[in-house]
């Protein structure tokens, strides 16, 4: 068995960039929220604010508590996809990456005399210095080992600036001082399955057969695990995508029945752009409110697959139109199910609506064009500045289609060419009317 996988980690992504991007935020304890308040939550923290106990998932008000000199700040997340891409570039410079995981990771293989520890430890570094001329307080962490579940999870055994090899004389011994759901893939659920099997620990996860392991996944994913545990190398079909969504914590002044209405409606349109960017089609819509202290309200409908704006809106006011908010709205989430390609497909003879593919191409069009919400649904109008781009774990947001209003340069430079023309004109008819 050789080593064939180096994964790199970035450590602290998010904080990282922030204190890269803020020299005043470098070596202070920092937690970056979705938004400004002490009801939501840290999605992520500095490597300084992680030694207070504080860790993504965290409340605000519970981080203040462990560490009262915390610095809270509100992400940005299209400047975090800027330096994932400088970053990308970084590591390419020294070995080509085989496969993007996240915002803050990325696979790479190794061939050849690459695969000779002392080699693969060399590339190593010369990732970890090519990363630092990138932006001298980003680190990462990497893992080197015979595939890439291992790989990932060698990563993980030394943080910050980490770099762990694990060989196969090392196997499985070096994994038993890990818990087990340090492993990727194995969750609560999972590790209460593998508890009810008698598996309470690392030692005795690497001990079980190919046959227990299945029967504790229900199927050939556990088998897959236990390959995987040995070091060997599976190659998985590409997996088609299944939903399409958005979802936003509300920031407190937006936590009301209007407001709500209206960021659901702006996260539609941003994930009807999507949908149409990826060529798909939805046929399923599904919303979600969740409360402060209560249950979520819920609900979906189906439909003839569409990636039409109109449509999606109108059967998202339907939905909409069956909900009371009779507690405070907390967060708020919709997503397009159902999905198949455009491509090939015919438009159904009898629907309640026509799609209007003129109008969605021209709101594409401009949105792309000059930053998005340029051209917009006028009962989103309410939710304009609120529901920002997002960052989920295994999705890169494109810039160019999330880029909210305002943002966009070439659009700023010709509205100040406007207001120029504008004041220039006000000045002559002015002129002309002291003249008289």
């Amino acid at each position: 068995m050789t080593l064939r996988s180096l994964f790199v980690d970035f450590n602290s992504y998010f904080a990282s960039v922030e204190q890269q991007e803020n020299p005043s935020l470098r070596g202070r304890p920092v937690a970056v929220v979705p938004v400004v308040a002490e009801t939501t939550c840290c999605i992520a923290a500095s490597i300084e604010a992680k030694k207070y106990g504080i860790k993504t998932g965290t409340i605000v008000s519970k981080a203040r508590e462990l560490c009262p000199d915390l610095v809270v700040t509100q992400a940005h997340p299209a400047l975090y996809v800027r330096y994932h891409h400088r970053l990308l570039q970084a590591i390419e410079n020294c070995i080509p990456i085989y496969k993007v995981g996240s915002i803050d990771e990325a696979e790479c293989h190794l061939m050849g005399r690459e695969r000779e520890p002392d080699r693969a430890i060399d590339i190593a570094h010369q990732i970890k210095r090519s990363i630092r001329e990138t932006g001298d307080w980003l680190r990462c962490s990497i893992g080197i080992a015979p595939n890439g579940f291992l790989a990932k999870t060698a990563s993980d055994m030394q943080k910050p600036d980490g770099l762990v090899v694990l060989e196969e004389k090392d196997l499985p011994d070096a994994l038993f001082g890990l818990k087990i759901s340090d492993l990727c893939g194995v969750g609560y659920n999972m590790e209460k399955r593998l508890r009810s099997h008698g598996i309470h620990s690392i030692e005795q996860l690497c001990f079980a057969s190919r046959a227990k392991l299945k029967e504790v996944w229900g199927g050939i994913e556990g088998e897959r695990f236990h390959d995987l545990l040995k070091g060997e190398v599976i190659e998985r079909p590409e997996s088609k995508r299944g939903t399409v969504g958005h979802s936003h914590v509300l920031a407190p002044e937006l936590r009301n029945t209007q407001s709500v209405n209206a960021i659901l409606k702006k996260l539609l349109m941003k994930a009807a752009m999507r949908l149409r960017d990826y060529e798909l089609l939805a046929s399923r819509l599904h919303v979600r409110v969740k409360y402060l202290g209560f249950d979520a309200w819920e609900a979906f409908e189906r439909m003839d697959p569409t990636d039409d704006s109109k449509i999606l809106l109108h059967r998202l006011i339907r939905l909409l139109d069956q909900r009371q908010d009779k507690n405070k709205p907390l967060a708020v989430a919709v997503t397009l199910t159902g999905l198949i390609e455009r491509e090939g497909t015919c438009p159904p003879l009898f629907s309640e609506m026509a799609e209007n593919p003129a109008l969605t191409k021209l709101l594409d069009n401009v949105n792309k064009k000059y930053g998005n919400n340029k051209m917009y649904f006028g009962s989103m109008q309410q939710a304009l500045d609120s529901a920002p781009m997002r960052i989920s774990f295994n999705q890169i947001p494109d810039v160019a289609l999330e880029e909210e209003s305002g943002k966009n340069e070439l659009w700023m430079k010709r509205l100040n060419q406007f207001r120029v023309l504008a004041e220039a004109e006000h000045k002559n008819i002015e002129g002309r009317y002291q003249k008289r």
